[in-house]
């Protein structure tokens, strides 16, 4: 049963919106009559949303990162006390943060109602729920465990979210610096010096080698700091276009795995999201097959999703599956490893956890280690940088005081 946006005039003649479910949009208004109220406007949630065009393409998604893992550990609790999948999704609608919320929500509900699973109300909205989150609901469905299987959810959901902000968090600092640090250095180089240099040049004397130096570099900066940009952009448009070609994208991967720290740490972060996506997915009930397929699009690195599709293809012929990650050169042996253990112990989807588990822990301790290396080494490049424009400026007046003796 659809759900309809409404806008209607009550007895003192306040207007009230709301969202309700009914047939037609014609037994909407019925409805609100019912309730002694004077129907003004009555719409699709669905159809409003479409009605809106380009706008909603540039929305913000309905469900943030932290509100889906809140939402769903919200469901999984209700359900857990005792509360029909309805009603959950009832008191959710009537608790929503937002009215954007509380329209999907509702939408969902009435799709529940008339008699749709849940996994297939949320495909309804790809956008806000995806292909894995879907997955799970319907395995939960299909095994009569939905609350259980929402607790993992959110609990993966949550994991995911805390190595995505520490990650961010460990690469925010040394940006910022490097930031701050260019736009100074750009700025001494092409007004600071010139000013000062020009008093020296008007005495027709030789200048040092290092401010002669620095005054090349800002005439470059003046003159070219716009071909420099353009080129750049350029640049970056090519390479965007460039990495659509999944040939291309995978040796561009491949390339980024062999760069020493970087390369560490996107490899631990693939292989992380695969190991807790497969532990997810097996425990909830989904065969092996479709597992692997879902976690292997959790990949962002082409070279690795190539590598798991293969590993795929190998189980799929009848490998274990230690054996076909074993095969896979680019992710870490201690999956596969953990993999064995847990297939030799009938507990596969907590030895893949566990291996998820050490997995997010070395990444966490790497980038620990890069930022701490890194806050110390831009702050003393970028001291070199600007002694040495220092220099170039103090040098000529250092000439000039000998010159006067």
């Amino acid at each position: 049963m659809p759900a309809y946006h409404y806008e209607a005039l009550n007895l003192q003649g306040q207007l009230e919106t709301g969202v309700l479910e009914a047939d037609s949009p014609r037994h909407a208004r019925t409805q609100l009559r019912g309730q002694s109220l004077i129907p003004l406007q009555v719409e699709s949630t669905q159809q409003e949303s479409q009605s809106t065009g380009s706008i909603v393409l540039w929305q913000a998604r309905i469900f943030s990162r932290t509100a889906l893992v809140v939402w769903t550990r919200q469901l999984a609790s209700l359900m857990s006390a005792g509360l029909p999948l309805e009603r959950a999704l009832s008191a959710l609608s009537e608790e929503a943060d937002t009215e954007r919320q509380r329209d999907l929500i509702a939408h969902l509900r009435a799709e529940v109602n008339a008699g749709a699973p849940l996994a297939q109300a949320l495909s309804s909205a790809p956008k806000e729920f995806s292909n894995l989150y879907i997955a799970v609901i319907a395995s939960g469905e299909q095994s009569g465990r939905l609350d259980q299987v929402l607790e993992q959810l959110a609990s993966d959901l949550e994991s995911a979210h805390n190595l995505r902000s520490k990650l961010l968090a460990a690469a925010l600092y040394p940006a910022i610096v490097s930031g701050v640090a260019l736009i100074i250095v750009l700025f001494l180089l092409a007004y600071v010096v010139p000013q000062v240099a020009h008093v020296f040049t008007s005495s027709h004397r030789a200048l040092p080698g290092l401010t002669r130096f620095m005054l090349g570099l800002s005439e470059i900066v003046k003159l070219s700091w716009y071909w420099l940009l353009l080129s750049g952009l350029i640049t970056m448009g090519v390479l965007k276009l460039a990495l659509k070609s999944e040939s291309f994208r995978e040796q561009w991967d491949a390339g980024l795995l062999k760069i020493p720290v970087i390369g560490r740490l996107t490899l631990g972060y693939n292989a992380q999201r695969f190991a807790s996506t497969l532990a997810l997915l097996v425990g909830a009930g989904v065969p092996i097959l479709k597992s692997l397929q879902t976690a292997a699009q959790m990949l962002s690195n082409q070279a690795l999703r190539a590598q798991a599709l293969l590993a795929i293809d190998l189980v799929r012929e009848g490998a274990p599956l230690a054996s076909a990650l074993a095969q896979n050169k680019r992710l870490p042996r201690l999956l596969a490893m953990f993999a064995r253990l847990g297939e030799q112990t009938g507990k596969l989807p907590e030895m893949l956890r566990r291996a998820s588990e050490h997995l997010s822990n070395e990444i966490e301790r790497r980038s620990l280690q890069l930022a701490t290396i890194l806050e110390p080494l831009l702050i003393l490049v970028m001291g070199v940088i600007v002694m040495l424009i220092v220099l170039s400026v103090m040098l000529p007046i250092l000439q000039l005081n000998q010159m006067a003796r």
